[in-house]
């Protein structure tokens, strides 16, 4: 396995352990050491303290555990050959490294260490001189170790707390993008929805209406037919217009135009019987909903889930009864039921996407509601039957 040397030193290390360098080689050579060397041993070695002790600095970022250890055993060493007050500097400030930058398990063990030489270090000194002096040598141990011991763990809870911030922060922002991006997901899918329903039936009656003034030699047919187109042609136009209208306003302005509500109904009926123009379809409505007025969200996916009802009725239903049922159920919840004739034919009347009762299903569910469409049976033989329970809630009641 080869042998992992440590990262380059950065600019803070190799500065510090430069100027401890040469301000240990100034007091060197004034002689102002700390005290005289123990058991005569030669002076030179406190420059050999020194200069290890300047390597250690170099490892305060980058091996700080490691830096720490050669740096311990470099003091003693220093404190037997007469102590430099730069190696004392340049050890505390290992000490400090060390907590700052160690593995966490280790730098929270570092003060408690500290703290508990620093006592040992005061009762020794006490049980061995017996004076009040001994006392500054423990205040000696305390700045020596403890001192930058509980400094560096103070600068790494703030240092981790500024990150846990900014981390947080950088999450609420993702969130909030993630929000955004679905806010307009959602609002293009409502918009395609909108969109969809309006415009649908209008040109589902004028494919209907063109395929018949094409295929009928009928002069008065066919001027029937072109009325019609020109009907759906203009309420199409205006229907897109309406729309256009509310997309382009800014907020704070004049109030929107009025939502479609489920008085109108009958309108579509009307509009459903104009684009067939078969006496065989018979348009009926039973309006069970009550004196009671409902939240204008819900009569607008009610209105909407009648009108695109009506327009797969037109392009796919079979000659027979299309009715459209509304009642208050259970709670007060409203039920929406259209039913039409349900038959193999060579094919539907007017092209379509499809897109029809995914649309209805949307708007249910964005209700909370509940959606079935399929075919059933009924009292005229096979029905294709669209069901949709809207929740009124009492909060939300007008």
């Amino acid at each position: 396995m080869p042998l992992r040397l440590p990262a380059r030193p950065d600019r803070d290390a190799v500065l510090i352990a430069a100027t401890g360098l040469a301000g240990g080689l100034v007091l060197w050579f004034l002689g102002l050491h700390n005290s005289p060397p123990l058991a005569a041993l030669p002076g030179w070695l406190s420059l050999v303290a020194l200069g290890i002790m300047c390597g250690a600095e170099l490892l305060r970022r980058s091996a700080p555990l490691t830096a720490l250890a050669v740096g311990t055993l470099t003091l003693a060493l220093d404190l037997c050959t007469g102590s430099l007050v730069a190696t004392i500097a340049m050890y505390t400030d290992v000490v400090y490294a060390a907590v700052l930058y160690g593995r966490p398990s280790v730098a929270r063990r570092i003060p408690r260490i500290a703290e508990v030489l620093s006592v040992l270090g005061t009762l020794l000194a006490v049980a061995v001189l017996r004076k009040p002096e001994a006392l500054l040598i423990g205040f000696g141990f305390g700045v020596l170790i403890a001192a930058p011991a509980w400094t560096g763990a103070s600068v790494r809870r703030h240092r981790d707390a500024a990150r846990a911030a900014r981390l947080e922060a950088e999450r609420t922002a993702l969130l909030a993008e993630m929000d955004r991006r679905e806010a307009v997901v959602a609002e293009r899918a409502r918009m395609a929805r909108e969109l969809h329903d309006m415009v649908a039936g209008h040109l589902s009656a004028i494919a209907i209406h063109s395929t018949a003034a094409l295929s009928i030699g009928e002069p008065r047919a066919s001027e029937e037919a072109l009325t019609v187109i020109r009907e759906n042609s203009v309420q199409g136009l205006a229907e897109m217009r309406r729309l256009i209208g509310l997309l382009r306003q800014e907020s704070g302005a004049e109030e929107p135009a009025a939502a479609p509500r489920l008085d109108g109904v009958d309108a579509l009926l009307a509009h459903a019987r104009k684009a067939v123009r078969d006496d065989r379809f018979r348009f009926t409505l039973d309006d069970a909903r009550g004196p009671v007025p409902l939240p204008a969200p819900i009569e607008l996916a009610a209105y909407r889930i009648v009108q695109e009802s009506l327009t797969n009725a037109v392009k796919h239903a079979a000659p027979g009864p299309v009715t459209v049922r509304l009642a208050r159920e259970g709670r007060g919840h409203l039920a929406v039921e259209v039913s039409s004739a349900f038959g193999d034919g060579p094919g539907p009347r007017a092209p379509g996407s499809g897109a029809g009762l995914v649309g209805m299903g949307e708007r249910v569910a964005l209700l909370d509601g509940e959606f079935e469409a399929g075919p059933a049976a009924g009292p005229d033989g096979k029905q294709w039957q669209v069901r949709a329970v809207l929740p009124v809630r009492e909060e939300e009641s007008p």
